[in-house]
């Protein structure tokens, strides 16, 4: 590798305007300031003591909570009636940059109920909404969904086996297993996908019922580690009774309950793969100018720029596309296209990234002394989180040729 003349362009920074279109609104920018500043203070520093899980982890999470509250950065996108701030999606997408730059960001500020808010009040009966909304939005009660099961992918409900029975009172007797449950291990409630009449490959007659887990019959089978760390769940419904009233939706179309949701969270993902690419970047950069070499900086050899350069170039190109499906999905638009190219792209941008910052640190980069191989692991899931890269790929190519 040759040696390159530092040049001005080392002293330009690196910040959130600089990531490419669309550039924050002013009166969102001094909020993801406020949001960004308190993620990197008081989250980061805790992350792997709140990996960890269990009392400690839930003790801690629930302080911080308490002082996001204090700083007035709690709920942000979730409705002012239910003690939120009332962001738009576009607004917060700029904020969930921020936020999600920790996996645990969104959790302590308490948007990771925004799935939760808007699907149960887009689609559960009003007793429900009543019951579960209030203490969803404050973050007294978790949610968690469960769609695949260990021998049907979630990219093919229709192989859905978990079946639920109507009995005379109005209640539901479900019968399945799930896996790869995110959250399960903690939730009060979980989305689950049943079905509720006809037979597999059939994609009609799938409900979605919102399940209590502390029901009889409900049960954490074990939990998955991803890549060496936690947070996914296997559970089993033996006989679980649903109380009348908690289906989601009308009998048989949970899958456009479902889709709703997960076209929502998938733009959610992307929003916060986006901040993890970006902190990234900016520990590759800083190793990158800080690292002696021999013979001058890690920063003068042309395959680390190189590295900087095709990293930057990713991030610049792949928040576009994930705003432009932010705005289509608030504007009611079809969105599909734009979803299923954001999704592929973040999800590479972020294991991208990640991998040329571990590249540039060496041998620190795969140690604990940095958060880089957290952030690799997760670039890495998102190639299958909410569906593999390949069923986006297809998706849109189907669109487009047809």
């Amino acid at each position: 590798m040759s040696q390159q003349a530092v040049t001005a362009t080392d002293t330009e920074p690196i910040g959130p305007d600089t990531w490419g279109a669309p550039a924050c609104p002013p009166g969102v920018l001094t909020l993801r300031e406020r949001v960004a500043g308190f993620v990197r203070e008081h989250v980061m520093p805790h992350e792997a003591r709140l990996d960890a899980g269990g009392a400690p982890a839930r003790e801690l999470l629930a302080r911080l909570r308490c002082r996001a509250r204090a700083e007035g950065l709690w709920g942000l996108p979730l409705p002012v009636e239910l003690g939120g701030a009332g962001l738009s999606l576009t607004e917060y997408a700029h904020v969930a940059e921020a936020e999600g730059a920790s996996d645990h960001g969104p959790g302590v500020l308490g948007s990771t109920a925004l799935l939760d808010v808007t699907t149960l009040a887009g689609h559960a009966e009003p007793a429900v909404r009543d019951l579960y909304l209030p203490r969803l939005a404050s973050g007294r009660l978790s949610m968690c969904n469960a769609m695949t099961e260990p021998d049907a992918p979630g990219s093919e409900p229709g192989l859905t086996t978990t079946r639920a029975t109507r009995e005379p009172d109005g209640s539901w007797t479900v019968h399945g297993r799930k896996w790869f449950v995110t959250g399960a291990g903690d939730a009060d409630l979980a989305a689950v996908l049943a079905r509720t009449s006809g037979a597999p490959p059939s994609t009609t007659g799938l409900s979605l019922l919102l399940v209590p887990t502390s029901a009889p019959g409900f049960r954490v089978v074990r939990e998955l580690p991803v890549l060496g760390a936690g947070g996914q769940w296997e559970i089993a419904l033996d006989a679980v009774t649903v109380p009348p009233g908690h289906l989601l939706g009308r009998p048989g179309r949970g899958l456009r309950v479902l889709a709703e949701r997960v076209r929502l969270g998938r733009l959610l993902r992307c929003l916060r793969w986006l901040g993890q690419a970006e902190r990234a970047f900016a520990l590759m950069r800083e190793r990158a100018r800080s690292r002696p070499t021999a013979s001058g900086r890690l920063a003068d050899l042309q395959l680390v720029q190189a590295l900087v350069f095709d990293a930057l170039l990713a991030i610049r190109t792949t928040r576009p596309l994930v705003f432009e499906a932010v705005a289509l999905v608030e504007a009611g638009l079809d969105a599909r296209i734009e979803t299923g190219l954001a999704k592929v792209a973040a999800a590479r941008t972020l294991q991208q990234v990640t991998d040329a910052a571990i590249q540039v640190h060496g041998a620190a980069g795969l140690g604990p002394g940095t958060p880089l191989p957290a952030l690799f692991r997760t670039g890495r899931m998102a190639r299958l989180l909410d569906g593999p890269d390949e069923l986006h790929v297809s998706a849109v190519a189907r669109r487009i040729l047809g």
